[in-house]
Parts: C-alpha cells; structure tokens; sequence
C-alpha cells in the first residue's frame, strides 16, 4: 500500500487499525475519535514509518493532536 495522499493515510488508518475514520474527521482531535487509544498511536507510527520508509519523530508525532496533524508529519520530506 503506497501512501500518496491523505485519503491513502486515512485507509492505512481504517486497514491496519480497523478504525472507522474518513475525511471528516482529519482535524478531530485524536481522543474523540471512537476507539483510539494510545496503542492506536504506536501502531499508526509503525505501519506509517513501514509504508514511508523512513522514521518518524515520536516527540513531534506525540505533540500532533490530528490525523491531519500525523499525516503532514508523515508526507514531510
């Protein structure tokens, strides 16, 4: 699965953390989405730095509050 946008991102979320998330909810915080917790976040992390290829900053990974948030941390080159 490559990632190229952020519906890509949004259906990485919905594929490997089994989340029902869509375009709307791209500026909810992270806590109001139903079902996330913070092992949600370390999987996100680990499947986002398989697909990408590269690492991700947990401490700025940590401070984003989004999907959004994660997403522009994940497209960043």
């Amino acid at each position: 699965m490559a990632m190229e946008d952020f519906d890509d991102f949004l259906a990485l979320v919905r594929d490997e953390l089994g989340l029902p998330v869509e375009s709307d909810d791209a500026g909810v915080r992270l806590d109001q989405i139903p079902g996330w917790d913070s092992v949600q976040l370390l999987w996100l992390v680990s499947a986002v730095e398989r697909i990408a290829g590269r690492r991700l900053s947990l401490p700025d990974v940590l401070a984003a509050s989004s999907l959004e948030g994660i997403y522009r941390l994940a497209a960043a080159s």
